[in-house]
C-alpha cells in the first residue's frame, strides 16, 4: 500500500491544477480582443491594434465591433481602399450592419469615388433615419456642385425635423432650402414648375419659402 502523500505535495498538485485552468491561459474572446485593440489604438500602437481586430474576426466572423473598428482604423491610417475591402467583407458576413454602409461611403469618398459614396451614404441615412448623415450627404452634394440634389436632401431634413419636432434643425433646414431654391431657380421643378397652373404656382411659392 502506497503511503499517503504529504500535505505539501497535495497542495502543490492542487495549485498546478488551478493554474492550468486559470483564465489567464484561456483564449481571449472576440470582445476582449476588440477591447485590447481599442486600447492599443488609444496608445497609438496601430499595428498591434490591427492584429487584435483581425484575431477577433478569426474567432467570430460576425463580430460587428471588430469589423467597424478595423475599417475605421484602416481609414484613419490613410488606407481607404483597404477600408473599403473591410466594409465589403463585413457586409458579406453581416448584411444588416448598417454602419458598415456608412463606413464604406467614407472610404469611397476618400478615394474620389463620389457618386458611389453618395449612393452609400444616402442608403445608410434612409435606412437608419440618421439626420447627421443626411446633413453630411447634403454637404457632399454641395462640394460636387450638385445643387438640386443638395436642395432635395435639405428638404428631406426639413420634413424629418418637422415630424420629429426638432425646432433647431427645422429652422436651419428652412434657411438652407430658401437659399438653395434661389441657386436652383429655373432648375428645381418644385419652385419653378414647367406648367404653372394655379396649383403649381401655389406649390412653387411654398417651395421658395422653404416649406
Amino acid at each position: 500500500m502506497r503511503p499517503p502523500s504529504p500535505p505539501s505535495c497535495r497542495l502543490g498538485v492542487l495549485a498546478a491544477l488551478l493554474l492550468s485552468s486559470s483564465p489567464a491561459h484561456a483564449t481571449p474572446s472576440s470582445d476582449e480582443l476588440v477591447r485590447q485593440a481599442r486600447a492599443h489604438e488609444a496608445a497609438h500602437e496601430d499595428d498591434v491594434a490591427v492584429r487584435r481586430y483581425m484575431e477577433a474576426l478569426e474567432l467570430d466572423a460576425t463580430a460587428e465591433d471588430a469589423w467597424l473598428g478595423l475599417g475605421a482604423l484602416r481609414l484613419r491610417l490613410g488606407e481607404p481602399a483597404e477600408a473599403e475591402r473591410v466594409y465589403d467583407a463585413a457586409l458579406q458576413r453581416v448584411p444588416l450592419l448598417r454602419r458598415a454602409i456608412a463606413g464604406r461611403a467614407h472610404a469611397l469618398w476618400a478615394q474620389g469615388k463620389h457618386a458611389e459614396a453618395e449612393t452609400d451614404l444616402d442608403a445608410y441615412a434612409t435606412a437608419a433615419a440618421d439626420t447627421t448623415a443626411l446633413r453630411e450627404l447634403a454637404a457632399w452634394y454641395g462640394q460636387d456642385g450638385r445643387t438640386p440634389a443638395q436642395l432635395a436632401t435639405w428638404r428631406r431634413l426639413l420634413e424629418t425635423a418637422i415630424r420629429g419636432g426638432d425646432a433647431a434643425v427645422e429652422h436651419e433646414a428652412r434657411r438652407m432650402v430658401r437659399a438653395l431654391v434661389i441657386l436652383t431657380d429655373g432648375v428645381d421643378p418644385a419652385s419653378s414648375p414647367t406648367h404653372a397652373d394655379a396649383t403649381r404656382r401655389g406649390l412653387a411659392q411654398i417651395a421658395r419659402r422653404g416649406g
